[in-house]
């Protein structure tokens, strides 16, 4: 058998052109992307034409906590998709940062994330650091490999968190029924992860929290938290609900009174600090706290205070 794509695929691309009816084993359309290829099997493929190679820039405002001609430091807002993909083509911060740096972002991991060295979720708002070109793309890259970015996050957690302080040690792998969602796991292919936290005020039933993440896997603090009984507040994927209303707080509200005080996951990325790799000075980047989670505070200070 020879198979020859003429160029490097990734698995979810080839898995679409399967779906496209796009690949055929011995003349008969494949239908399952698990089948085992035999012996003597012929394969023929066609890869579907790509789609939206590169970002259209955006005019979308973006607030920017430092630049330089190397790199620059943004405060994303949540409701915001990092780099685009199916589904969200318009609307994402490398949309917006091709309109705000042209061709000043580096090409390390292609069109589709230029600029992009790490990602927050959608829905986390919050620092993220920009490459301007590849080699610092790469050691920053290297940084956040071996671990020598410190990262701090600011968490409303439903529940209370029983010590002031504490670490969160449990491996993660994917759920095993669920690709959208992470699991702590004994299992032996299960990643190391490790997470911080400090409580910066407790409320009857609420906690908000500093956590500092020293591994990054794939929802990590969300996950922690949630291993830890106390998930992130209307965390829709970990914690099952996905706003806060004034009225769960507040019994008998009259329904004219009531408001979605929050709905997305109240998690923010607060601070980013980092060795610069061109000056070798440390950077340290904070994003205020944004108005929904300063909110939710205001409330809970007034409904839900520990007496």
């Amino acid at each position: 058998m020879l198979l020859h794509l003429g160029a490097n695929f990734s698995r979810s691309e080839v898995q679409r052109a399967i779906e496209a009816g796009g690949v055929t084993i011995n003349g008969k359309p494949a239908t399952k992307p698990s089948y085992k290829v035999r012996k003597n099997d012929r394969l023929h493929v066609e890869m579907p034409e790509p789609t939206h190679e590169i970002p259209v820039p955006e005019d979308i405002p973006i607030d920017i906590l430092f630049q330089d001609q190397w790199l620059a430091v943004v405060n994303k807002p949540h409701d915001m998709v990092v780099h685009p993909a199916k589904g969200n083509w318009s609307g994402t911060l490398v949309n917006a940062l091709q309109w705000h740096f042209r061709e000043h972002l580096s090409m390390e991991n292609g069109q589709l994330r230029a600029g992009i060295v790490h990602r927050l979720d959608k829905d986390t708002s919050g620092v993220i650091l920009v490459a301007k070109d590849d080699l610092t793309h790469r050691e920053l890259a290297m940084q956040f490999e071996t671990r020598k970015v410190f990262k701090e996050y600011i968490a409303i957690a439903a529940g209370e968190l029983d010590r002031d302080s504490d670490y969160i040690e449990g491996a993660m792998k994917m759920h095993p029924h669920d690709r959208l969602r992470m699991i702590v796991s004994s299992d032996p292919d299960a990643k190391p992860a490790l997470s911080y936290y400090e409580v910066l005020e407790r409320f009857r039933g609420f906690t908000l929290v500093k956590v500092q993440p020293r591994t990054g896997r794939t929802h990590q603090i969300r996950v922690h938290l949630l291993h830890a009984g106390c998930p992130v507040l209307a965390d829709k994927l970990y914690g099952g609900r996905n706003q806060l209303k004034l009225s769960d707080l507040v019994p008998h509200l009259p329904q004219s009174e009531d408001e979605v005080l929050i709905d997305r996951q109240a998690l923010h990325a607060f601070r980013l600090r980092f060795r610069h790799p061109r000056t070798d000075q440390w950077i340290e980047a904070e994003a205020p706290l944004p108005p929904d989670m300063r909110h939710v505070l205001d409330v809970l200070r007034k409904h839900r205070a520990v007496r």
